[in-house]
C-alpha cells in the first residue's frame, strides 16, 4: 500500500494532528520527518527502508552515508533523520553526564588522584559535552609517562568524540604542571585540531586537589 492508497485521515503527518505523535508507527513516524518520498518511491516505502537500517545500527552509529544508499534519502534528508536522533538524546534520554566546568571531571578521576604511578586518562565527549567514555589510556612509573597523540586519540576517534579532556595525576603531590605537561598538552591539543577533535582541558590531579591547565592560560 502507498501512501495514495491510505485515507487522508489515516496518513502519518494528519493522523499525528489528530492523535498524537504516540498513535503512530516507527515507520509513520520516521515518515513525518522524511517529509516526501520522490517518484515511484513515496514517503512511506522510503521510511520502511530507514526503518530497517536503524533497527539494525545503534542511534548514534546511524550515518548519513547508510542512509544515503536509500532510494529517495538525499544528504538532506538524511540529515533531518540524524538530527532528530540526536535531539531526542540529549534532551529526553540525557543518560550522559554533561561537562560544564572542570568541577565536573573531577568524579571521572577520583581514582587516580593517591595513584603511585601516573595515570593519564581520557575523556570522550560528544558535541553536547556529555561523556561518552572514560579510559586510562596509559600507566606510568613515578613520575615519568609516555604518551603519543596516535594512543590517546585512537579511542575518541572510534567514539566518534567531538572533543576531549585530559587529566593526569602527579604522585608527588605537587599541581605545578611541569614543561612535560605542558608541552604534551600543546601537542596533543595540535594533534586534535588535525583530527577534528577539540581538546577541552587538562587537568592535574592529587589529594589536595586538582589544577586546570585551560583555566591556567595553557589551553
Amino acid at each position: 500500500m502507498t501512501i495514495k492508497d491510505i485515507p487522508k485521515l489515516d496518513r502519518p503527518r494528519e493522523k499525528l494532528l489528530a492523535r498524537g505523535a504516540e498513535a503512530l508507527s516507527d515507520a509513520e513516524l520516521l515518515a513525518v520527518i522524511i517529509g516526501r518520498g520522490v517518484p515511484g518511491q513515496d514517503v512511506l516505502q522510503v521510511a520502511a527502508a530507514v526503518e530497517k537500517v536503524i533497527a539494525n545500527t545503534p542511534p548514534d552509529r546511524i550515518t548519513v552515508d547508510q542512509l544515503t544508499t536509500i532510494r529517495g534519502m538525499g544528504t538532506a534528508k538524511a540529515a533531518q533523520v540524524i538530527a532528530a536522533f540526536e535531539i531526542a538524546r540529549r534532551y529526553i534520554l540525557r543518560e550522559r553526564v554533561r561537562i560544564t566546568s572542570a568541577d565536573d571531571v573531577l568524579p571521572f578521576v577520583h581514582e587516580i588522584r593517591d595513584k603511585h604511578q601516573e595515570y593519564f586518562v581520557c575523556l570522550s565527549l560528544n558535541g553536547a559535552h556529555e561523556v561518552i567514555e572514560n579510559r586510562v589510556v596509559t600507566v606510568g612509573l613515578l613520575d615519568s609517562n609516555q604518551v603519543h597523540p596516535r594512543e590517546v586519540f585512537a579511542d575518541p576517534l572510534a567514539d566518534r568524540a567531538a572533543a576531549v579532556i585530559f587529566a593526569h595525576n602527579h604522585p608527588s603531590g605537587t599541581l605545578t604542571p611541569s614543561a612535560e605537561d605542558i608541552g604534551l598538552t600543546k601537542r596533543l591539543t595540535a594533534a586534535g585540531d588535525l583530527l577534528g577533535i577539540k581538546v577541552l582541558d587538562h587537568l592535574i590531579v592529587t589529594k589536595r586537589g586538582f589544577m586546570s591547565l585551560k583555566q591556567q592560560g595553557y589551553l
